[in-house]
């Protein structure tokens, strides 16, 4: 048996993030697991996510950072609840806030492991942590407020 990522729960209509959405043939398409408290998502870059030869470009970062939280937000919602994921109404959530801090360049040969913990839930609010690792060193941290969409956003 396979497990879910916590994009595959995403309803259709929600699905097509360049960076999360499963329907999006040219994105990203990531896949983030709980681990313990943590929510973790391993992408592997590809040649074209280069910025300079051997290290990979600024904007992927932020983009698995902002993608792997909002994910994050939206089990981290289902949890709270006790509720299953997939269950509705559907949580979806969108980028409030994204800060990102570069701490080292990161390799382009081996893949990324990007690893999240919930800072706090208020309302609609999530505050999600992450860091992002290449060859087990930390090359990059973020923080992103994740607002959860209205359930018309984008219909």
């Amino acid at each position: 048996m396979t497990q879910k990522s916590f994009q595959d729960y995403y309803p259709e209509q929600t699905a097509l993030c360049y960076g999360c959405g499963r329907l999006n043939e040219h994105g990203l398409q990531i896949k983030s697991y709980w681990q313990g408290d943590e929510a973790v998502c391993v992408f592997q870059p590809h040649p074209y996510h280069t910025a300079i030869p051997g290290y990979v470009y600024g904007g992927l970062i932020a983009s698995l950072i902002d993608c792997h939280s909002t994910g994050t937000a939206a089990a981290a919602m289902y949890k709270a609840e006790g509720r299953e994921m997939g269950t509705e109404p559907a949580f979806r959530f969108v980028t409030g806030s994204l800060h990102v801090d570069f701490l080292r360049p990161t390799p382009l040969d081996d893949p990324l492991e990007v690893r999240a913990t919930v800072k706090e839930i208020k309302g609609r609010k999530v505050i999600v942590s992450c860091t992002l690792y290449a060859k087990g060193e930390a090359c990059a941290k973020g923080e992103v407020v994740a607002v959860q969409m209205p359930s018309n956003f984008g219909i």
